[in-house]
């Protein structure tokens, strides 16, 4: 059984809070999870600033969508401040492998990092 630790703990409740729709459609929810150096390689291959990434989630937030499937979610504290999450998603028919940096600044823990690499069954 894993070792119970806070850090980990804390970095994957905000990951998972940024995968509801609840909180997507929320900048300022958002905004409080995410780092002010945030950045992103999306799945589709855009690098997302962290203004950008905010006013995507924004306007393309349904709030009656479904929240998206998390599998196989494991962290790992790689320092006193830092956090890393791996996973994978599953939504609409896309599956993704799912890579987070999580930093504790002012006593908070915010994402800082994330990058997402589509796969298909055949590549599992």
């Amino acid at each position: 059984m894993p070792e119970h630790n806070p850090a980990v703990e804390s970095a994957m409740e905000g990951e998972l809070a940024l995968l509801t729709p609840k909180v997507r459609r929320s900048p300022e929810r958002v905004g409080a999870l995410l780092h002010p150096d945030f950045h992103e390689f999306g799945a589709s291959g855009r690098h997302w600033s962290r203004a950008a990434i905010i006013a995507s989630l924004e306007a393309t937030s349904d709030p009656g969508a479904r929240p998206v499937a998390v599998s196989a979610l494991r962290g790992v504290q790689l320092a006193p401040d830092l956090v890393h999450l791996t996973y994978d998603t599953e939504y609409d028919g896309s599956r993704a492998h799912r890579s987070s940096l999580w930093r504790r600044t002012e006593g908070r823990w915010l994402l800082y990092f994330h990058q997402a690499t589509p796969f298909s069954e055949r590549a599992t």
